[in-house]
């Protein structure tokens, strides 16, 4: 089973890498990447946060190294797909999963993403200026999971992955 969980978990990486060529929005030097936050809530519902979480780091791993991504993806992603597959594991529904999401990246990734800006980037942008960004592309990531959630999706995943 764990094989299966790591070609899923692989397929949905190159899904968020080839995307990121593709859809995301340019806010000042953040680089809002809505499907990011789609693939964070599916991963974490149907195959936990390990999984949400890796598949996170690796995404905004390699659209760093591809110039398709900026260093605040990592708090981003991370925080979000962290938070997702908590809050769904102590709900057990796709809400759960959408609120942790949308509080993990949008308010404590946006928070965590003013340091790295600031100190790293060398950005001098105020602390709350990716909070509505980074709202922004996250509930509209979230929304897009949820839509695909209620698809052949779910009924694919369930039964074959878990």
């Amino acid at each position: 089973m764990e094989i299966r969980k790591l070609t899923f978990t692989a397929l949905f990486i190159a899904i968020g890498v080839f995307s990121a060529h593709l859809v995301y929005i340019p806010i000042g030097i953040a680089k809002c990447f809505p499907v990011q936050h789609a693939i964070n809530v599916l991963l974490a519902v149907l195959l936990g946060t390990r999984y949400s979480v890796s598949a996170a780091f690796s995404i905004s791993l390699l659209r760093n190294i591809l110039g398709t991504g900026s260093l605040l993806a990592f708090p981003g992603s991370i925080l979000g797909a962290a938070l997702a597959g908590i809050l769904y594991k102590k709900t057990n529904h796709i809400a759960g999963a959408i609120v942790g999401e949308i509080v993990g990246t949008g308010i404590v990734g946006s928070l965590v993403a003013f340091p790295v800006a600031k100190y790293i980037i060398g950005s001098e942008v105020g602390a709350f200026f990716f909070v509505l960004p980074f709202l922004i592309s996250t509930t509209g990531g979230s929304l897009i999971a949820y839509a695909l959630y209620h698809t052949p999706i779910k009924t694919f995943f369930h039964g074959r992955v878990g």
